[in-house]
């Protein structure tokens, strides 16, 4: 016995394969759903075959180790304990020697405006008694230089530090890990934006001889102070605590006010006074110290698939997953979305520099975008541009902060645990918040944007996590 059969007359359709299917399909009047698809990896063998492998049987082990990185990067709580100077706290830091951003470089390769820095560290320190002179000990390979990562400690834009450099000290005490960055040097003609003059030169001895011995007293009169705690109430006040922080700062000021008007007003201390005033990036290099003493205790898991370095020096850019001391090293990005100051243009930029990218691992600077009106400049100049590239951040990542609440997004947590699987998988790359020096001229910040992480060293990573194992 037949049965009659009757074709259906309307159609929903789910389309992962070319949009034009999808538009046929609506054209004539019908349901449709495009799915946003592409080829893991862009289909290149060697990421593919690598991705197979870590998302195959070895991924019950990657998750349980991923979980418990994710825990430590969400939950850790550093605190400042102090300021002292490098030689002093900084894990073997050598007595001629200076800490650099990014990965590992010889002086014959590092870009004009970090040698700029360097320069003026080496007077500061009083090796030599000009630029001119520096130069040439840096020449010679008379004073070492190593990456600033590998000494537990980080650094914005081009700081080239020495032993009597001031540093933040992070104490991570629940995972025995300590993180260091160096006092922030404030706005203006300052070394850490590329800048060799003498008042970028005696800006750090300020710091060094006026900050440090009064900011010491100030820490241990009121610290510790919870790093994260502040992050967070700056989050839901329009900071993405890396390339705006002038709440966090605030709030610090605050904290801190007793104290700083204890030390009297001797021009000394009435000079420090004015100077964090105008300091609006001042907790900048705090949040720094916390984050590396988060990443640091993340490092000590093995087995995990979770990036805990990108660093830039400007010509290299650097990455190091949870568990390993290998850095990956392809070329620095350029800084793009970038706004600048009247009369410079891309053409004037140096390429993307500095350690401050360890902000975006713990949930904060790009990661926090979208509830930063200052950063949606940035991005597009909405909101809805400044939601988009956290929503972009989301899709590698691993989690949301439980402590960093985004108020434009439901209260949301920021995306934490950058995951490189998910990286190459998708071929989103971490967007990081940072200012624009010049190439070549020792004129300074220009501006800032938005740098995109190149894809190549988290290759390199996933490539070797895949190796480096069982099938």
């Amino acid at each position: 016995m037949s049965s009659v059969r009757t074709l259906p007359t309307s159609a929903q359709v789910v389309n992962l394969g070319l949009p034009a299917f999808t538009d046929a399909v609506l054209a004539q009047g019908a349901e449709a759903l495009q799915v946003d698809w592409t080829i893991p990896a862009g289909g290149d063998p060697a990421s593919v075959a690598a991705l197979t492998t870590l998302y195959g049987t070895r991924s019950v082990a990657i998750d349980e180790a991923n979980a418990e990185i994710v825990r430590i990067l969400d939950r850790g709580v550093p605190f400042l304990t102090g300021v002292a100077p490098a030689r002093e706290v900084v894990p073997g830091m050598g007595e001629r020697m200076l800490l650099h951003s990014g990965p590992p470089i010889a002086y014959a390769d590092v870009c004009d405006p970090m040698r700029r820095s360097m320069r003026a560290a080496v007077v500061a320190e009083g090796w030599a008694i000009d630029v001119e002179g520096a130069d040439k000990l840096l020449a010679r390979g008379e004073i070492t230089l190593d990456a600033a990562n590998d000494h537990s400690t980080v650094v914005p834009m081009v700081t080239a530090l020495g032993p009597t450099t001031p540093m933040w000290i992070a104490d991570n005490t629940d995972a025995g890990t300590r993180g260091f960055a160096p006092v922030n040097q404030g706005p203006g003609d300052v070394a850490w934006f590329g800048r060799e003059s003498q008042a970028a030169i005696d800006r750090l001895v300020f710091l060094r001889d006026v900050v440090q011995p009064r900011f010491s007293r100030i820490i241990d009169q009121v610290g510790p102070i919870d790093i994260m705690s502040l992050a967070g109430q700056g989050v839901q006040m329009g900071d993405d605590v890396h390339l705006r922080t002038q709440a966090t700062t605030n709030l610090l000021i605050r904290n801190l006010l007793p104290a700083i008007a204890g030390l009297g007003n001797d021009p000394e201390s009435l000079a420090m006074s004015r100077f964090l005033a105008t300091s609006h990036l001042f907790f900048l290099t705090i949040a720094m110290a916390g984050a590396k003493s988060l990443t640091l205790a993340a490092e000590k898991v093995t087995g995990g698939t979770v990036v805990t370095t990108m660093a830039r020096n400007g010509t290299t850019f650097g990455v190091k997953i949870a568990g390993s001391d290998t850095w990956h090293i392809c070329d620095a990005p350029p800084v793009g979305n970038a706004l600048y100051y009247s009369g410079y243009t891309e053409a004037d930029a140096a390429r993307d520099v500095g350690d401050s990218a360890v902000l975006e691992l713990v949930g904060l600077g790009g990661a926090a975008a979208a509830g930063s009106p200052a950063v949606a400049g940035f991005l597009g100049g909405s909101m809805d541009d400044a939601a988009r590239a956290t929503r972009e951040m989301r899709r590698i990542c691993l989690a949301e902060s439980t402590r960093f609440k985004l108020p434009t997004m439901d209260f949301s947590g920021t995306p934490v645990g950058v995951d490189v699987r998910k990286i190459i998988e998708t071929g989103v790359r971490p967007k990081v918040t940072t200012g624009v020096l010049h190439v070549s001229s020792g004129a300074g910040q220009i501006g800032a944007g938005v740098a995109t992480a190149p894809i190549e060293g988290f290759t390199a990573a996933l490539i070797t996590l895949a190796d480096s194992g069982p099938a």
